[in-house]
């Protein structure tokens, strides 16, 4: 049976989707950052509030996409999951450093798939995007190793940036340079990249027939 396309929609929705929830975040951070609230005479600060507030918002938010959509990437499934976990755990404990965890430990399970994939000589970037970026393999491999050290040198950023730096400078930091920089560093391989590129229309090159 033939996998079923993800729906097309409106870009700009698609976008305000996907980083919406992260959006929203950091905005009710900074309107509640120097609140303190208590439930069930528990005190938690505003942090933790936005931490927990991130995730039906996360959720609600993947909900409408794939009800869109049809169709939900692995890495945001992934992403969920480690967000609901390190959320609750967050709550339950009350420690704002369960959350922050999360990045590092999101970035440092994508490094390491990549680097199994590395090691069976295998691009598990391209089983996840190859349907975004058609590429022939070896442009994928090349890709995949490049992003393999990025995610580490990200888990480390975020380790440095959670233990050293203020609670404001993180989550400007996780809101905007890391994804900015990830961003950046792929766009900068595609154009680096240019000579692996598959043209669909190109009927002489055999990878585009595939």
């Amino acid at each position: 049976m033939a996998k079923q396309k993800p729906k097309e929609i409106n870009m700009i929705l698609k976008q305000v989707l996907e980083l919406g929830p992260t959006i929203a975040f950091f905005l009710l951070y900074l309107r509640i950052q120097d609140y303190t609230f208590v439930y069930n005479g528990t005190e938690y600060s505003g942090f933790i509030v936005a931490a927990v507030v991130f995730v039906p918002i996360l959720l609600v938010s993947m909900a409408i996409l794939w009800r869109l959509t049809g169709h939900l990437s692995r890495m945001q499934i992934f992403t969920a999951i480690m967000v609901i976990f390190f959320g609750g755990l967050t709550a339950w404990f009350n420690d704002e450093r369960f959350f922050k965890m999360k990045t590092t430990i999101v970035y440092l399970c994508f490094s390491t798939l990549l680097g199994i994939g590395l090691l069976q000589g295998k691009s598990y970037l391209a089983f996840v995007m190859g349907e975004l970026i058609p590429m022939r393999n070896e442009g994928w491999m090349i890709l995949t190793r490049r992003l393999f050290i990025v995610f580490i040198v990200l888990a480390i950023g975020n380790e440095l940036v959670w233990r050293t730096m203020s609670d404001a400078a993180w989550v400007k930091i996780e809101t905007f340079a890391f994804p900015a920089a990830l961003f950046g560093f792929l766009w900068w391989q595609i154009l680096a990249l240019q000579k692996y590129m598959i043209d669909p229309d190109d009927k002489s090159d055999p990878d585009a027939r595939a």
